[in-house]
């Protein structure tokens, strides 16, 4: 770590050195007194408004000596410090804060004059809810970190900062209630954040990969929310919260997941309404996933699984279909994962006609041209809808489903059977810092009941969930 000289000039120069790029400007400037200073700051991420005005101006009329201390205290500026390090002013000019060099001292000011841009806090586009607030995170990290102080005033809330990305230095914030939140998990989430050695963090979901115990899991091990009430709520209850600078998505740990079948939404709304439908996701999601191999698993291995009318529909709509039934509805699920991506990808304006396209158009016209069957298309639709009940569990659901029907298109009924209780197994022996997934289902914690699938009235929730280990397990009296 190179220090800062009494020599103006020379440190600058070896600033200079560490920040050799043209948007890097430097000014000289003298105060009444005779005092010279010379100013650093990044061209495109410093407001020099607030920089001329709050910093240069009243250091200009500065008639003392080269003392750091009266300086300061002669810029009236709230978010000003000093600093020794030169690699640690280069980090701040490139964040935006301008770094003030002066004669006779060794250390140097930096103002917190950073230029903001950013979008106004609205409610999140991938979770809308017709009860409650409407807030969102957005891409700062100051903003999110306010909402989050705005709805937990207490002391007990701590906000640790923190720079990770060689080359990025983004700023993540840890957040987590003293005394709420056990010290062992504040410190196992600190030190795996502190080992992640990585050029660019450019969004929260970087982080995910090396905050889960099994980096490759098929589920996810990390909760993800834009919503700072659910945030808050999640800290609350003894978890730690990750914000990351230049991106709304903040994490949550430890994650559980019963978590993903619940909204913000349930606690708004009388207790049985958020019971069902808490219990409606579980089922759409289950359906989703299983009814397109049941259906392949019927018509292959097992006619009994139909109907006898329902038998005689399906028979007379395949008939003439050219393809078999796996390979059908395999070819099916395709074409919606692939108008899936595109009706995302594309403009706004074009997803639209993008959809009836591929809705309307394609799917009337191959059900003509006996390329596939109605049933297989009303399956593969209700199976898609059903996805979207539970959306956080979207790119993992997807995959089960498309295995599933692999299975079922070739062992049938017992494959699929054997794959559930595999699956099964795997989520039960999965956990992250040192909680179940499937909690508190397996292990069976009887008091976690009360707001999992089902959901009790606020007044039976008088304790913390056990299965966090919270040190302060009350939270109702």
């Amino acid at each position: 770590m190179t220090q800062i000289t009494k020599d103006r000039k020379r440190s600058v120069e070896a600033l200079k050195r560490l920040l050799p790029a043209e948007d890097i400007f430097t000014f000289d400037f003298a105060a009444e007194g005779g005092l010279l200073f010379t100013c650093v700051y990044s061209d495109a991420v410093t407001d020099k408004t607030v920089l001329g005005d709050q910093i240069v101006r009243p250091l200009q009329g500065y008639r003392g000596e080269a003392r750091a201390e009266e300086i300061a205290r002669r810029v009236d500026f709230p978010e000003l410090r000093l600093e020794v390090s030169l690699e640690k002013l280069a980090g701040e000019v490139l964040s935006g804060n301008p770094a003030v060099l002066f004669d006779g001292m060794d250390r140097a000011l930096i103002a917190g004059t950073k230029a903001v841009f950013v979008r106004a806090v609205a409610e999140p586009s991938t979770d809308v809810a017709v009860r409650g607030p409407r807030e969102g995170f957005i891409e700062d990290i100051k903003i999110n970190s306010s909402l989050v102080r705005r709805r937990l005033k207490t002391g007990e809330l701590r906000i640790d900062m923190m720079q990770i990305g060689r080359r990025s230095q983004t700023a993540v914030a840890l957040c987590y209630l003293a005394g709420t939140t056990p010290q062992q998990t504040v410190d196992e989430v600190r030190k795996k954040l502190g080992e992640i050695d990585i050029d660019i963090v450019a969004d929260s979901s970087y982080l995910t990969h090396f905050l889960s115990s099994r980096p490759f899991s098929l589920v996810k091990q990390v909760g993800t929310t834009e919503k700072p009430d659910i945030f808050c709520a999640k800290i609350a209850e003894g978890r730690v919260g990750i914000l990351v600078d230049g991106t709304p998505i903040a994490l949550t740990v430890p994650y559980l997941l019963v978590e993903d079948f619940q909204s913000s939404e349930d606690y708004f709304v009388p207790a049985y309404r958020a019971t069902f439908t808490r219990v409606l996701r579980l089922l759409a999601l289950l359906v989703a996933v299983y009814l397109p191999a049941f259906y392949i698993a019927g018509q292959l291995f097992k006619l009994r699984l139909f109907p006898v009318k329902l038998l005689l529909t399906i028979a007379g709509s395949i008939r003439d279909i050219p393809f078999s039934p796996s390979l059908e509805m395999l070819l099916v699920l395709l074409v919606l994962e692939v108008l899936n991506e595109a009706s995302i990808r594309m403009p706004k304006y074009v997803g639209m006609a993008l959809s009836v396209v591929g809705a309307l158009v394609l799917g009337e016209t191959a059900v003509s041209a006996g390329f596939v069957s109605t049933p297989a298309i009303i399956i593969i639709a209700f199976s898609g809808i059903g996805l979207y009940a539970v959306p956080n569990l979207i790119e993992q659901t997807s995959v089960l489903r498309l295995a599933m029907l692999l299975v079922a298109g070739s062992v049938g009924t017992y494959g699929i059977i054997l794959s559930t209780a595999f699956v099964l197994l795997y989520l039960v022996t999965a956990e992250n810092f040192g909680v179940p997934l499937l909690a508190p289902f397996s292990p069976v914690v009887k008091n976690d009941f009360k707001d999992s699938l089902l959901k009790y009235n606020l007044g039976s929730l008088k304790r913390r969930p056990v299965t966090l280990e919270s040190p302060n397990k009350r939270r109702q009296k």
